[in-house]
């Protein structure tokens, strides 16, 4: 039943036909706890959907719980390399919800050697999307069996990227928020050139040093290099898709798909609009304050 349910909504029509636009969320906004839960809507379609034949997990949905009975459902915008996965990580320890990035999910199933492997190393490598059908179905899993590990709410990363995949989200589950980062472009590439990985803990790092001065009304920018510790120094990594010409074809396929996608959030009053001042130094207590979580840095920021 769930799965012919989520059959239905991979077909929506586009619910931008007509929308009505209400005004963006306040950065004052105080966001209340906690919220459970991660369900299916049935909507009238006869449409079907074919899963890839490497992956063995077709979603399923539980009902809608209540506001009140669970965590926050929170939603990070952004361009590749603009940091997402490093502010949505640090919100994850701050609030105590899962933080999943779809694009973890998805190297995790490249280092799986499983049959769907060598499609997505394809689909990576050339700089192209993966499946809405691949992602919903990898997400799927992740949030069931964070359910039943006791896990309530979370942060998204990565998801969604189109139209179509803010309206299969709109239909499964409740998003309280949704952040857009915003990085000039010059910037965006420098830092995803720098990106390394701890072959043995996972741990990301950016050896980028960052500094632009500010030119034709735009202000500087300097961002320091994340660089690892002296046990991980030797084992970085730089992951395949990150070169110049993967990641600026990355930057034009989501500048093309991101408008559609921020004013769908827009007319809903769900986004908050973040342009990065600076590293996280700079960036993160600002960010704390336009989210009204201030007062919880003391305990947790470092933490994270």
């Amino acid at each position: 039943m769930a799965a012919s349910r989520l059959n239905r909504l991979l077909k929506l029509k586009p619910l931008l036909s007509s929308p009505s636009p209400s005004p963006s969320p306040s950065p004052s906004l105080r966001f209340s706890p906690i919220r459970r839960g991660f369900c299916a809507a049935a909507l009238d379609s006869d449409a079907d959907v074919r899963f890839p034949s490497g992956l063995d997990h077709k979603p399923s949905f539980s009902i809608r719980r209540d506001p009140k009975e669970r965590n926050v459902q929170w939603v990070f915008l952004g361009c590749p390399g603009v940091g997402k996965g490093t502010y949505a990580s640090r919100l994850s320890h701050l609030l105590g919800v899962p933080h999943i990035a779809t694009g973890d999910l998805v190297r995790e199933e490249l280092s799986s050697s499983g049959p769907l492997s060598q499609q997505l190393a394809e689909i990576v490598n050339q700089g192209k999307l993966v499946s809405d059908e691949i992602i919903i179905s990898l997400l799927s899993k992740r949030i069931e069996n964070g359910e039943a590990k006791g896990e309530s709410g979370f942060i998204l990363d990565g998801f969604p990227r189109t139209i179509r995949q803010a309206e299969i989200l709109e239909g499964v589950t409740d998003i309280d928020l949704v952040i857009n980062l915003k990085l000039r472009e010059d910037v965006l590439v420098q830092k995803c050139l720098g990106r390394r990985i701890c072959s043995q803990c996972g741990g990301n790092y950016n050896i980028a040093s960052i500094d632009i001065k500010g030119e034709n009304g735009k202000p500087p920018i300097c961002m320091a290099p994340l660089l690892p510790p002296p046990s991980c120094a030797s084992k970085l990594i730089t992951r395949a898709d990150d070169t110049e010409e993967v990641v600026k074809k990355r930057l034009h396929i989501y500048n093309e798909m991101s408008q559609p996608v921020e004013d769908f959030y827009r007319w809903r009053g769900k986004l908050l609009e973040f342009d990065l001042p600076g590293g996280i130094p700079e960036s993160w207590p600002k960010l704390l304050q336009a989210l009204n979580l201030e007062d919880h840095d003391d305990k947790q920021s470092l933490a994270a």
